[in-house]
């Protein structure tokens, strides 16, 4: 029985929170940049030693799924043949150009930190993906927290009747919780217009019967949480008690972005990462830790040309609109914006594959509480094929964004079968990117 028992808090409890969360949950700002942008988020130079470590109360987390290309957005090459037909264009920051799909973050440069210095050594999708989440490896044997788990698992979650931890978008391969209880696991939100899925009961069901059915469930399961007491079974438990009271709250409203008036709406743009973002800032204005909004459709190859102007647009609005969004309403300094991806593209082009994999070279971008932004950290070489400057691992570039939220990179926190871990696995944060 305790063999299976174990089985049950590693492997089985992966699918039991996909199970879970499926059934039970489910679940005036317009336009471009202004002329005010260098004014409202500064050109804030200040020393290398970080000073403002734990101001990023929450984190927004923006991944490009499917190998986001450098070379037409935060790092462009031009004059070299490798560059391709994307011109650059200047930003606010003297001698820095990004793409020309992203004028609007062009202007806002001096609230950015631009990482070009990434690498890794996983050209997979799905590798580079659980990577980028955890800074770990994938292997069989142990799966681990992706970021959110860890930072709403040691910063708590202050979001009174909501999640502390949200996904917006789809992807199957995110390692949720890992080995963390998992009640940690991202709350899903498949389409953010839509926003969280089967929270009312079906009309056959009426409230007094649903908990009739709760209590005659909680009494057929008391006999096995007394018999095999541990924090796992507990986490289980938790996850029931913590979708009612979600079922029952008022603030459901939050997930419902209709609630915004509609030139909002469609400042951020009227597709899944525009209204991703818009979803975002309403949820960590209502104390929500971590919220990953995922973006697909950046694994182009051939077609570069043909679909980067839509993506990059999506991109460069949405983003520009959430931190402005963010500013006006106060919450940029207490929330951190991070831009991620699997890995970049190459530099060589060929007309049957386009821009393949490349993990020897991309780009991220950071913003906001805890950053210290008007800067580019890192290079790499003429060619964009590997780092020349300053190299960034995908550990430190986690590490950087777990610093600027105050965890401790130094503790130890142990999965269910003893081994040790860190938050990043160990790497140290970039100090010249922490304000």
């Amino acid at each position: 029985m305790k063999m299976q028992l174990s089985m049950l808090r590693n492997a089985d409890r992966r699918q039991f929170m996909a199970t879970v969360a499926k059934g039970l949950l489910g679940v005036t700002f317009a336009g471009a940049a202004t002329s005010d942008a260098v004014r409202v988020f500064g050109d804030q130079a200040r020393a290398v030693t970080p000073r403002n470590l734990g101001a990023a109360k929450h984190v927004i987390l923006l991944f490009m799924n499917g190998g986001m290309t450098h070379f037409e957005t935060f790092d462009p090459k031009p004059g070299v043949e490798e560059g391709g037909p994307t011109k650059a264009i200047q930003t606010r920051i003297p001698g820095v150009t990004f793409g020309e799909y992203l004028p609007r973050l062009a202007y806002l440069a001096g609230g950015l930190a631009v990482v070009r210095s990434l690498s890794t050594e996983t050209g997979d999708h799905e590798g580079g993906r659980y990577l980028m989440r955890t800074s770990f490896k994938k292997i069989n044997s142990i799966q681990h927290p992706g970021l959110g788990a860890w930072l709403t698992h040691i910063k708590g979650n202050d979001a009174a009747d909501l999640p502390g931890n949200v996904f917006v978008g789809s992807d199957n391969s995110h390692p949720a919780a890992g080995f963390l209880p998992p009640n940690l696991s991202p709350v899903p939100i498949a389409n953010p217009a839509s926003g969280l899925q089967n929270t009312q009961l079906p009309d056959y069901l009426t409230t007094k019967h649903f908990n009739r059915r709760l209590n005659l469930v909680n009494k057929l399961d008391a006999k096995f949480r007394e018999r095999y007491e541990s924090a796992p079974v507990e986490a289980y438990n938790e996850m029931y008690v913590e979708a009612r009271r979600l079922m029952g709250s008022d603030s459901l409203k939050v997930f419902d972005i209709k609630e915004e008036p509609e030139k909002i709406r469609e400042a951020y743009g009227n597709n899944s990462l525009g209204q991703g973002c818009l979803l975002a800032r309403r949820l960590v204005e209502s104390g929500v830790r971590f919220v990953e909004v995922n973006y697909g459709g950046w694994d182009m190859h051939q077609t570069l040309w043909e679909r980067l102007d839509e993506k990059a647009n999506h991109l460069d609005v949405a983003l520009g609109n959430l931190l402005r969004d963010l500013h006006s309403k106060g919450l940029l300094s207490e929330t951190l914006v991070a831009v991620q991806t699997e890995f970049g593209r190459t530099p060589k082009i060929n007309e049957n594959v386009g821009r393949d994999h490349h993990p020897g070279a991309f780009s991220g971008l950071l913003a906001g509480a805890g950053i210290r932004t008007g800067q580019v950290y890192g290079a790499s070489d003429k060619r964009g094929f590997s780092v020349e400057a300053d190299a960034c691992s995908v550990g430190s570039f986690n590490a950087t964004i777990a610093a600027a939220a105050g965890i401790d990179l130094d503790e130890e926190h142990f999965a269910p079968n003893g081994r040790p871990f860190k938050v990043s696995g160990g790497a140290k944060p970039i100090p010249e990117l922490l304000a």
